[in-house]
C-alpha cells in the first residue's frame, strides 16, 4: 500500500494543478474484483469519536483553477451544458443525481457529497491526521469521493456509513460500494464489522 506521506504529496499536487473537466460523473471506481481484494486488506476496527468530530476540522472548498473552487469544479464536471458566471458559479445546466436518477436544471438544488462522509473518515482514522491531510481528503477530485447529488438526498444520507445507507437507485449500489472501498483503502481508513458485512454482500454481485 502507498504510504500516506506519498498520498498527501500527490493530493497536494493535484489540488494545486488545473483540473481538466472531461468527465460527466464520479471518477470511475476500481473494478469489483479489485474492490473485493482491497476489502480483504482493510483493517476491521471499532469506530472512535475521541476526540469528537467537528465539521470545520475538514477545510472545504479549495481553489482548484482560476476562480473555480472544488464545489464549482464538481458541478461543471458532473453536469452538461453548464453555464457559469465570472466567478465560476454555475448559473444553469443539466444534472442527474446518480444516487437516485433525479434530474435538475437548478445548481442550487445540488450538494457535493463526500461519498465516504467526513465524519465517517474521522471515526475510522482521520482524527489522527494533520489539518492538511484532512483538507486534501475533503477536496479530493481524483478518487471517486466527490459527486453532485440532490440536496434532499444528501440530507437523508447525512454521515451514515454504507451499512446504514445506500443509494436508492439499486443499479448504482455496486458503483457506490466499489468507490467506498477504494477511498477507504487509498486513505488507509478502517471499516467496522457492519460495514464489512454490507460491502461483502454488495461486492459479491459486482
Amino acid at each position: 500500500m502507498v504510504s500516506f506521506a506519498v498520498v498527501l504529496a500527490l493530493a497536494s499536487c493535484a489540488l494545486a494543478a488545473p483540473v481538466e473537466l472531461l468527465g460527466r460523473a464520479l471518477p470511475t471506481p476500481v473494478s469489483g474484483a479489485t474492490a473485493r481484494s482491497y476489502l480483504s486488506q482493510l483493517t476491521v476496527a471499532v469506530d472512535s469519536n475521541s476526540p469528537a468530530y467537528a465539521r470545520d476540522l475538514f477545510k472545504t472548498w479549495d481553489t482548484i483553477s482560476g476562480n473555480c473552487d472544488t464545489r464549482e469544479t464538481v458541478l461543471k464536471r458532473d453536469g452538461t451544458d453548464v453555464v457559469t458566471d465570472s466567478t465560476c458559479k454555475p448559473t444553469s445546466g443539466n444534472w442527474v443525481s446518480p444516487y437516485d436518477g433525479v434530474p435538475t436544471t437548478n445548481p442550487s438544488d445540488l450538494d457535493i457529497d463526500h461519498l465516504v462522509p467526513l465524519k465517517e473518515a474521522w471515526l475510522s482514522g482521520a482524527r489522527n491526521w494533520t489539518p492538511a491531510q484532512r483538507e486534501a481528503y475533503a477536496n479530493d477530485l481524483t478518487r471517486p469521493q466527490l459527486v453532485a447529488i440532490t440536496d434532499n438526498l444528501n440530507d437523508s444520507k447525512g454521515d451514515k456509513d454504507i451499512a446504514q445507507w445506500q443509494p436508492p437507485l439499486a443499479s448504482y449500489q455496486c458503483t457506490y460500494a466499489r468507490a467506498w472501498v477504494q477511498v477507504k483503502f487509498y486513505y488507509s481508513l478502517t471499516i467496522d464489522s457492519a460495514e464489512k458485512t454490507a460491502l461483502t454482500s454488495i461486492l459479491a454481485n459486482c
